[in-house]
C-alpha cells in the first residue's frame, strides 16, 4: 500500500533553521520522483523577506479555496525537485488558544497548562496546518475527474515532523480520520534537555522517566504534546537506533520503524566543476583566515571545521576546543631532529557556529577563526553558502555528545571531506557498520571520557595533516563512498514502509470507528 497523495509539515518548510530543513529539502527530489506533484509541504508564512526559498505560483491549485481564517500562499519550494509548498498564517487562532488547548486535553490528554516560549505558536501552526490539509483533502478527492478515479477513493498520508506540528495529527484524526498520519521525532525534547543540562544521559539511561524529567526540567507541555503524538499517530518513526531507545524509555512508545536521514547528491558539484569549486573555497578560506589572523596562510595549511547549532556540550564544541588546544601542544612538542615539512603543520580551525561571538585566535601552531554567521551566502565575512565553503575543507570534526542522526558529518562526506564523529551520533553509529573506515573516524564516547575523546580528536587531526597525497586521496574517496550509501535513493525505502504501516493502521482505525466490535 502506497499513498496517492502525501502531505508533510514542519516548522522548517521553506524556513531554514536547522537540520530538519536539510532532511526535508534533500528528500523532496526522491518524493517528487515517485509522486510527481502529489507531494504537498506545509510551512509557516513569514512573508517574502523570510521565506526566501519559496516561489509563489498562483496558477497552482487555483480553484481550491483554503479556510477563510487561515490565509495561504501556494508555490514551489526552491530545492531539487521543486515540490509544491503551501505557506500559511495562523494569527486568527490566537483568540481561540484556550479553547484549542482544552480540546487537546479532553481528547488527547495534552497538558498545555505549563506552556511557555515557542509552544503556543507551534501548536497553533500545527492546528492551522491540519485545517488547511482537511480543506485540500476534500478538494483533491472531489476534483478527481475520470470514472475510474471516482470509483476508488485516493489514499492520503500526512507526515508531521517534531513536536511543533503534533496538533496537525490531533486535528486530522479527530476531523478527517481518512488521512493516515505519521509522526517523526528527530530528537526527543527530554533527551536533548537532559543532555543539554549537564545530566549524564547514558550512564543512568534506564533509570530516567520521561514524565518525571519533564517536571524537573520545566518541559511538561512540550514533552506532553510529543508523547501523545507518538502514541496516537498511525506510524511513529525516528531517525536512528539511538533515538529509538530514547523514544521507548522517555516517551513510553517503541517506534514502528527507523527512517535514517539521507542526502541528495545533486547538491554536490561533479568533475571539473567540483575541482573548481574546491579551489575557490580554499582561496576564500585562506584569504579570510589571513585577514582575521593578521598573516599569510600557506597553501598547504590543513583546514579543519566544526559547524552546527550553538549547543556547547551536545554538539561537542567543548571537546573540539579542548582537542585544538591539545593539537597545538602536540605540534609544538613535535620531535625536532630530521623533521619532515609536515611534521609541524599549519592548522586553521574554522568554528562555523551562528552567534558565537568570539575573536580569532592565533598561537603559531593552531589558528582558530570564529565564523558567527548563518552561512546562507549573505554573511559579511565570506558571502558564500556553507556548502560553498565545506567543499574546501580537509577534515571536519563533530564530536557530539547528543546527536540523534548528525547531518553535518554526512554532508561533509558528500563533499568528499573526511570527518571525525562519535558513537553517540546516529550517523556515527551507522557509519561504524560500513566497511569504508578511512573517510569516517568514529570515536567511542560516553558520559565520562571527555578528555580521551579530545585526545583522540587531536591525534586524528594531526594524522590527517601528515597523510601522503595518496593517503589523502583514499580518505576523500572513502568519505564520498559512505555518502553514496546514504543517498536518498537507498534510504527512501524506509519511508515507503512507513507509509504502508500508516495506511494499514488507518484502515483498522476507521473500521474500529465504524464498528468497534470488528476489532
Amino acid at each position: 500500500m502506497q499513498p496517492d497523495y502525501i502531505f508533510e509539515t514542519s516548522w522548517e518548510v521553506c524556513n531554514r533553521v536547522g537540520g530538519i530543513y536539510a532532511v526535508l529539502s534533500t528528500r523532496a527530489a526522491s518524493m517528487q520522483a515517485e509522486h510527481p506533484d502529489k507531494v504537498f509541504f506545509f510551512g509557516p508564512d513569514f512573508g517574502d523577506h523570510s521565506n526566501i526559498f519559496f516561489k509563489e505560483d498562483k496558477r497552482l491549485l487555483s480553484k481550491w479555496s483554503a479556510p477563510a481564517e487561515i490565509p495561504v500562499r501556494v508555490g514551489r519550494w526552491k530545492v531539487p525537485g521543486e515540490p509544491i509548498a503551501i505557506l500559511l498564517k495562523f494569527d486568527a487562532l490566537w483568540s481561540r488558544k484556550d479553547e484549542l488547548y482544552g480540546w487537546a486535553w479532553n481528547k488527547y490528554q495534552v497538558q498545555s497548562h505549563a506552556a511557555y516560549g515557542d509552544y503556543d505558536e507551534s501548536c497553533l501552526f500545527g492546528y492551522a496546518a491540519g485545517m488547511v490539509m482537511e480543506s485540500l483533502y476534500q478538494y483533491l478527492v472531489e476534483s478527481r475527474k475520470s470514472k475510474v478515479e471516482r470509483q476508488k477513493k485516493p489514499d492520503f498520508c500526512m507526515h508531521a515532523n517534531e513536536w511543533q506540528t503534533a496538533f496537525s495529527i490531533f486535528y486530522l484524526q479527530d476531523r478527517c480520520p481518512e488521512i493516515a498520519t505519521l509522526f517523526t521525532t528527530h530528537a526527543t525534547s527530554i533527551g536533548r534537555s537532559i543532555a543539554g543540562n549537564g545530566k549524564p544521559l547514558y550512564d543512568y539511561f534506564e533509570g530516567y522517566n520521561g514524565d518525571q524529567m519533564a517536571q524537573e526540567l520545566n518541559m511538561v507541555s512540550k514533552h506532553s504534546v510529543e508523547k501523545q503524538a507518538a502514541h496516537h499517530a498511525d506510524c511513529f518513526t525516528t531517525v536512528s537506533s539511538i533515538t529509538a531507545r530514547e523514544c521507548k524509555q522517555l516517551l513510553d512508545k517503541e517506534v514502528d520503524i527507523e527512517t535514517p536521514n539521507g542526502f541528495e547528491p545533486t547538491y554536490v558539484p561533479q568533475g571539473k566543476d567540483f575541482d573548481r569549486k574546491r579551489a575557490e573555497a580554499r582561496e576564500a578560506l585562506r584569504k579570510v583566515a589571513g585577514e582575521q589572523l593578521g598573516g599569510v596562510v600557506p597553501e598547504n595549511a590543513l583546514f579543519v571545521c566544526i559547524s552546527g547549532r550553538q549547543e556547547w556540550k551536545n554538539k561537542g564544541i567543548d571537546v573540539f576546543a579542548r582537542a585544538m588546544d591539545k593539537l597545538a601542544q602536540k605540534i609544538y612538542h613535535a620531535p625536532l631532529p630530521n623533521q619532515q615539512p609536515m611534521d609541524k603543520p599549519e592548522v586553521v580551525a574554522f568554528v562555523m557556529i551562528p552567534y558565537l561571538d568570539r575573536a580569532p585566535v592565533r598561537d603559531g601552531n593552531v589558528s582558530v577563526v570564529f565564523v558567527p554567521y548563518y552561512l546562507d551566502g549573505n554573511d559579511p565575512l565570506f558571502g558564500k553558502t556553507y556548502y560553498d565553503l565545506l567543499i574546501g575543507m580537509d577534515v571536519t570534526v563533530f564530536p557530539s555528545y547528543y546527536e540523534p542522526w548528525g547531518y553535518t558529518p554526512l554532508e561533509s562526506c558528500a563533499f568528499h571531506v573526511p570527518t571525525i564523529t562519535t558513537s553517540l551520533a546516529g550517523f556515527g553509529e551507522w557509519a561504524s557498520r560500513q566497511k569504508e573506515r578511512y573517510g569516517v573516524i568514529v570515536i567511542d564516547r560516553n558520559d565520562s571520557n571527555f578528555d580521551e575523546v579530545a585526545e583522540h580528536v587531536a591525534d586524528d587531526v594531526l594524522r590527517f595533516a601528515r597523510l601522503t597525497p595518496e593517503e589523502t586521496a583514499r580518505a576523500r574517496k572513502e568519505a564520498a563512498a559512505i555518502a553514496r550509501k546514504a543517498d536518498w535513493r537507498h534510504f527512501f525505502k524506509y519511508y515507503r514502509k512507513a507509509y504502508e504501516i500508516a495506511l494499514k493502521k488507518r484502515t483498522n482505525r476507521i473500521n474500529e470507528l465504524i464498528n468497534p466490535r470488528l476489532l
